[in-house]
């Protein structure tokens, strides 16, 4: 495998560069000081740049609208977005994968709309007593044989999305006799018996909210369920994967910019008449953070390749479990290694560092924490051998 930069990759991650570094990082102190809240107006227009550069829908077929990049061209995209705090990647605009699922009429309402930056959609798993063992999942949906519809109730939590969301994909279990089927339906946020329970605040000040709604009694079509009666475990299961993926790129991104600003400062930086960075209390903590980083984007861009090479699909979703767990790990102890040089700097908010320790914690836990991803690993290294999972594709 040969993982040198191709022209037009070396292309893309400049512009992801230049869309990162000139629009979105400008914006972080004073996104913070505002406690995470953008005009709409300003947040149209960063849709709108991206979109001018050709970062939207970076992951979705060109079929669809979407740029159609390699795994390895969104991993080469995620490591520039990941070097902006406050979650300011989410104002580029694209759809959850499981929308390419999307018949043609769902298509023109939500995935269309999304592509160009008109609309945005959430993804409504998680519930108050099913995180990591979705068989607990209670959301419910029960067909109304006189009328066709379905009817939804279930309680989400984390139900991810910034200020424009407007509509959630449901995941619930259809109720055939004593079948549970797990399926997806795309509702609209303003329809009769949704509503929004509870918006609570979080460690990390991100462009995205993770509100909980609730679903009583919701009425939708048959013409709502996305990709099939039964199909939401596989279909969730894909963008999990995806999303690890990204992850861990965005995870290598956030160590290089915390190494970057750790070694301006520390080699600029004199106590006791000697630059903080001779002393090696300051920078061995950063070395082995630098193995960390470097580490963590040859696992996520290995990743990458396997799954651009049709890859096992099992094995490139343990590679993904794998590079999502390391960096995530990593690029929290880099944070916390970067506070610590910068000193009592490093616990102000106004430093990149102090966003990043408390952004970086929840890369631990979304999308699968880093417990289930260990337990995805191990298992694969029964089924799969480990030379699969460690070694070879």
């Amino acid at each position: 495998m040969d993982f040198a930069l191709t022209p037009a990759l070396t292309e893309l991650r400049e512009r992801a560069c230049r869309y990162t570094q000139d629009v979105l990082q400008p914006l972080e102190a004073q996104f913070e000081r505002d406690h995470g809240v953008l005009p709409r107006a300003l947040g149209n227009e960063l849709r709108k740049a991206a979109i001018a550069v050709n970062l939207h829908g970076g992951s979705l077929p060109k079929a669809v609208g979407g740029q159609g990049w390699s795994v390895m061209e969104q991993v080469i995209v995620h490591e520039q977005l990941g070097q902006v705090t406050g979650g300011l990647w989410s104002y580029v605009p694209g759809a959850y994968n499981v929308l390419i699922h999307c018949d043609p009429v769902q298509r023109e309402r939500y995935l269309d709309p999304s592509i160009r930056g008109e609309r945005n959609g959430s993804y409504a798993i998680t519930e108050r007593d099913a995180g990591s063992d979705a068989r607990t999942m209670a959301a419910s949906a029960v067909p109304d044989q006189a009328t066709g519809e379905y009817v939804l109730n279930g309680e989400k939590w984390f139900v991810t999305g910034p200020d424009d969301t407007d509509f959630m994909i449901f995941h619930a279990n259809v109720v055939h006799g004593d079948e549970r089927l797990p399926t997806l339906f795309l509702v609209d946020y303003d329809t009769p018996g949704l509503r929004m329970s509870h918006d609570p605040d979080y460690m990390h000040t991100f462009a995205d909210r993770h509100p909980q709604f609730v679903l009583e009694d919701v009425r939708v079509p048959a013409t709502a369920i996305l990709g099939g009666i039964g199909q939401a475990d596989q279909l969730t299961n894909d963008w999990f994967v995806e999303e690890r993926i990204h992850i861990g790129a965005r995870c290598s991104g956030a160590m290089e910019r915390l190494l970057t600003l750790a070694v301006e400062w520390a080699t600029s930086r004199v106590q006791f008449g000697e630059r903080i960075y001779d002393f090696q209390g300051v920078s061995f903590p950063l070395a082995d953070s630098a193995a960390d980083a470097a580490a963590a984007r040859l696992l996520t861009r290995e990743c990458a390749w396997l799954a651009d090479s049709g890859a096992d699909p099992k094995v490139v979703h343990a590679r993904a479990s794998i590079a999502k767990l390391f960096a995530s790990e990593a690029a929290f102890r880099c944070a916390d290694r970067v506070v610590q040089v910068f000193g009592g700097r490093g616990y102000m908010r106004e430093n990149p560092a102090e966003r990043f320790f408390r952004e970086l914690r929840v890369d631990r836990i979304w999308e699968g924490t880093s417990e289930i991803q260990r337990l995805i690993v191990a298992r694969a290294l029964e089924k799969r051998g480990v030379g699969r999972v460690v070694g070879e594709a």
